[in-house]
């Protein structure tokens, strides 16, 4: 049986088994333990394995099932997989689930019951990364401090999702503040796991989203993307990630790391999902200047330009650069050559693939970031404009008492941060200074040269591993971020295969500036060739045997006093409003131990001077 042909079939037979390495350094946070997944489904589940968000608006049009019982079946697996449980370490990539999202799903089911819809995603669980504000949850940002940070009001991004009548399921964990994109590690939830192997990183910094999505916790969800963050976590998880041109989609209300970097965007399991998502999350936001870029393209018609043919014709250029072999980090032969069949897969949909002068040179020397230099102004300017509570305990150490700064959250240990990532977030000065001006500078004649290159090329869209090597237990990045990242347009990461290892592997695609609908095409034509994407194994379907409403106490079935299945609680409530309270998360000692792993096996990055970039390449 070839290699590739035999990973597939290992992930679809249930994953590797747990590596005992990964808790030498403390990969698997302590938590309550949950029952059997088994005992977690809820009444008449319907299958959600693989169930996109086409495919749950389908079955709701059919009547074939219920927003209730959708919202049901991914709270019980969420009670059933995200914490500590018999089998091991859960994947630890929600931070806080709805306490309304039932009453909500119920709501939306009455009001589909009456002819009323309110958008394209109604009735549709989505879970969102936890910087994106959102009036009903804390938004922590991975930090433990801000375990009480309430805003009063949705980010855009979240608020246009419930006008399209989302459900926001659950907020999702995320590397702490979006620092790192190699690993998904908070004070607010711990590390999360990779559902393809429990040992491996989620990468970052939108990790959590990635996983959920991955384990069928929802059928999609929103992430930010600042370099990699997106793309990174989709690619090692089989997921689309899509990075939307910068602007398209609004920041407003997202807690930032850094603006001229920051992108919201969807991360699904299929193109044509992230397409709809897209229409939905794309236009011009007042409280977004830089929106105003989304009016040079038609936003709602995405999905309507969804084709299988779309490659025919086009010029793609595939990046190709040397990158050395690594011991620590594995898989590159094996990427290279799933990366060779997807040119040839390429080719075969009608699309001619030259090799492009993109070189490793110019990217770092050319395509400059904005410095990473207005991270701690920009936190502090949201904490300080955005209307919101927080703890009393926090309040204590601000001055003045009622202006909340990064300072004052740092002051709150513990923190997933090193000290050295939080001096050097510290160190940087208020915004605009010379410095900054100068970078910003740079980065706008990168984006200029970026936007040549395409024109001089006579290329549609760029190719090239989203990364060169496989996830590891601390390390699962990106290669290629700085193209899109730095230059603001839009790249997608789409299944290219596994390694022989069940390491999922991803093919980027990157367009020019304003051409996310082709992209978008493009991408889907070569998805809909190769269907790479197998759901983990690690994460199965779980038993529709419970019949009950589930328990918010300890996320278990519901059962009457002879054993049976209790009946449905016509006014259910939802599961997870405990996971605030700190149950499943990481003690200090833990976290402290897991940030020490990293450092040693992933290298400090501020120690090594790569600040500049900090997705460390390859």
């Amino acid at each position: 049986m070839p290699a590739r042909r035999r990973a597939r079939a290992r992930i679809r037979a249930g994953g590797r088994a747990l590596a005992t390495a990964a808790l030498a350094i403390g990969l698997a946070a302590g938590g309550v333990t949950t029952s059997d997944p088994a005992a977690a489904a809820a009444s008449a589940s319907p299958a959600v394995v693989d169930l996109g968000v086409a495919d749950a608006l389908a079955l709701l049009d059919a009547g074939s099932t219920t927003s209730v019982e959708l919202t049901r079946a991914y709270l019980a697996r969420i009670a059933a997989y995200d914490d500590r449980g018999a089998d091991g370490p859960g994947l630890q990539a929600v931070i806080t689930t709805n306490p309304d999202a039932l009453a909500t799903a119920a709501t939306l089911d009455a009001e589909r019951a009456a002819g009323t819809i309110r958008g394209p995603l109604h009735g549709v669980p989505i879970v969102v990364k936890d910087n994106h504000a959102t009036a009903d949850m804390p938004t922590t940002a991975g930090s433990a401090a801000l375990r009480d940070y309430r805003t009063t009001t949705d980010s855009t991004a979240v608020a246009r999702l419930r006008a399209a009548g989302a459900i926001i399921l659950a907020k999702t964990n995320m590397s702490e503040f979006a620092w790192h994109g190699t690993y998904t590690l908070s004070s607010a939830r711990g590390r999360t796991a990779n559902p393809y192997d429990r040992s491996w990183s989620a990468s970052g910094s939108s990790g959590g989203t990635a996983a959920a999505v991955a384990a069928a916790y929802a059928p999609a969800g929103l992430g930010t993307d600042s370099c990699g963050s997106i793309l990174g976590p989709a690619a090692h998880q089989s997921l689309v990630g899509f990075r939307p041109t910068m602007g398209l989609t609004s920041t407003a209300g997202i807690l930032p790391l850094s603006p001229r970097q920051d992108v919201s965007g969807p991360m699904t399991t299929t193109v044509a999902d992230a397409a709809l998502l897209t229409e939905v999350l794309a236009g011009r936001d007042p409280a977004d200047p830089l929106t105003e870029i989304a009016n040079q393209q038609a936003t709602d018609a995405y999905v309507s330009r969804l084709s299988t043919t779309a490659l025919a014709g086009k010029r793609i250029g595939w990046v190709r650069w040397d990158i050395p072999e690594d011991p620590e980090r594995p898989g590159l032969a094996e990427t290279t050559a799933l990366m060779e069949q997807a040119v040839r897969d390429l080719e075969a949909q009608g699309a001619e693939v030259v090799e492009v002068p993109l070189t490793q040179e110019f990217v770092e020397e050319t395509l400059q970031s904005g410095g990473w230099r207005d991270m701690r102004p920009a936190i502090d300017r949201f904490l300080r404009e955005t209307p919101a509570t927080w703890s009393a305990r926090v309040a204590a150490r601000t001055e003045p008492a009622d202006v909340l700064s990064f300072a004052d959250v740092m002051a709150d240990r513990p923190s997933a941060l090193t000290d050295g990532d939080i001096a050097y977030f510290l160190g940087h000065e208020d915004v605009p200074n010379p410095e900054y001006e100068k970078s910003i500078a740079e980065q706008d004649a990168g984006k200029a040269a970026m936007d040549a290159f395409f024109v001089e090329q006579g290329i549609d869209a760029l190719a090239m591993p989203t990364s060169a090597t496989s996830a590891t237990p601390t390390w699962a990045g990106t290669t290629f971020c700085d193209i899109g990242a730095n230059t603001g347009i839009p790249t997608i990461s789409v299944p290219a295969g596994f390694t022989s290892t069940g390491a999922p592997v991803g093919l980027e695609l990157a367009a020019p500036r304003s051409r996310d609908g082709d992209l978008l095409a493009m991408a889907y034509a070569y998805e809909q060739a190769t269907r790479h994407r197998v759901a983990p194994g690690t994460t199965p379907e779980l038993a529709s045997a419970a019949t009950g409403p589930v328990d918010p106490a300890d996320g278990t079935a519901a059962t009457t006093d002879d054993g049976a299945a209790a009946p449905a609680d016509p006014a259910p409530q939802a599961l997870g409003a405990v996971r605030t309270a700190g149950i499943g998360v990481n003690t200090l000692a833990e976290n402290l131990a897991i940030a020490a792993g990293l450092a040693v096996i992933g290298g400090i990055v501020v120690a090594a001077g790569l600040l500049r970039r900090r997705r460390l390449t390859a």
